[in-house]
């Protein structure tokens, strides 16, 4: 039997956090390209459009070699289409496969998926279930056309395992781990009862945003009905993950010291910060000493920001065309901060239709200040 790339990993583990409509293939290779966090994950993917094959939706699904561990998230509530969705996953060379337990949207979570299944814990169990026997199949040489994928979804499968020269048909067929990521409760705080559900799933990891649903993103993340099923879930064997309100390292320090997870989600702490991963040894040393000592995290400079904006933007360009482009503008906004008429910019950016006005707002910025600069020292000297 295979080990667990979740075995392998040093603790706590530091990673990025699933965010929909944010962590697609290019915001992810540009953060592990610059932060390397220890285990990233996909958008989540509805089990349906990945059984049906649509190849737009499949974007989700992309994913480079650098980002490895690379764990996909789907949600859904059909345990047929689970079972179908989990061969695929293992078809294109995923180190995990993740559940979707915590999505509060209101479109996803009143169908009864997302967060909407900590109403339903017996169908939880048993998406965990056909997921983990999908896995199993898969390993034991079961194909995509045995299982009835329709020959449509088989070819955008096919698409997409073409850009992954080793992903052959003769590729080792080992099981992949089964995590879960999921919120405290419904409208109330019942993460001691659900986690205890989810145990029975026997999943590898349990990953706990400190908000309910109908919080939303509101308000503070309960770190400490984290750190109380996170005791629950760990005598189990199972690994605790943290989730929320995680804005640098110093945070991701503070929170795994104080409530004993075995690692944390940053989200929100990425956007426009691919270099937040950076220092991730720094937290393990500091923990290993049981030191409480805080640390100045490097700031990248303005030149490096830039660098990174346009990367980020050929890279979305190369997957997507600029006919796709209006998703980018707003990880453009996000980069615009900390450095002088960082609003300006911003403004600008998120009016952007491609990289090659990306790069024009940046040069005319530049030009911009080194006249601004040029002034001040004649001024100075006159």
């Amino acid at each position: 039997m295979t080990l667990s790339f979740w075995k392998t990993l040093a603790q706590p583990i530091i990673g990025l956090a699933p965010m929909d409509g944010v962590t697609d293939s290019a915001f992810r290779y540009i953060v592990a390209t610059y932060g390397k966090p220890d285990i990233v994950f996909t958008e989540f993917t509805n089990v349906h459009d990945i059984c049906a094959g649509r190849l737009k939706v499949l974007d989700s699904l992309r994913y480079a070699d650098v980002e490895r561990p690379v764990i996909a998230q789907i949600y859904g509530k059909d345990p047929a289409l689970f079972y179908q969705a989990a061969h695929v996953v293992c078809e294109l060379g995923f180190d995990g496969l993740d559940i979707n337990m915590g999505c509060p949207s209101k479109n996803v979570a009143s169908s009864g998926s997302g967060a909407g299944l900590i109403r339903t814990p017996n169908l939880a169990l048993e998406l965990m279930e056909k997921a983990r026997k999908g896995i199993q199949d898969w390993a034991d040489g079961q194909t995509l056309a045995e299982i009835g994928l329709k020959p449509c979804a088989r070819e955008a499968i096919a698409q997409l395992k073409a850009e992954h020269p080793n992903l052959t048909e003769y590729q080792e067929r080992v099981s992949i781990p089964l995590s879960v990521k999921t919120r405290l409760g419904f409208d109330c705080n019942i993460i001691n009862e659900w986690s205890d559900c989810l145990i029975q799933g026997r999943p590898e990891v349990i990953s706990m945003h400190g908000r309910t649903l109908s919080q939303m993103y509101k308000g503070q993340s309960d770190w400490e009905a984290i750190a109380q099923a996170a005791t629950r879930i760990q005598q189990h064997g199972i690994l605790a993950i943290g989730n929320g309100d995680i804005k640098n390292l110093t945070d991701a320090h503070q929170r795994i010291y104080d409530s004993g997870v075995n690692g944390v989600l940053i989200g929100r702490g990425a956007l426009g910060n691919p270099w937040i991963f950076q220092e991730i040894e720094q937290v393990r040393q500091a923990l290993s000493t049981g030191s409480r000592l805080q640390w100045k995290t490097s700031e990248p400079n303005l030149d490096e920001k830039f660098q990174a904006m346009i990367k980020h933007a050929e890279c979305f360009e190369a997957i997507h065309g600029t006919e796709r482009f209006v998703r980018m503008r707003k990880h453009l906004g996000w980069y615009c901060s900390s450095f002088p008429h960082a609003a300006a910019m911003r403004s600008q950016m998120v009016r952007t239709n491609g990289t090659q006005d990306v790069k024009n707002i940046i040069d005319t910025y530049l030009d911009t200040q080194k006249t601004s600069e040029t002034s001040e020292l004649a001024f100075s000297l006159a």
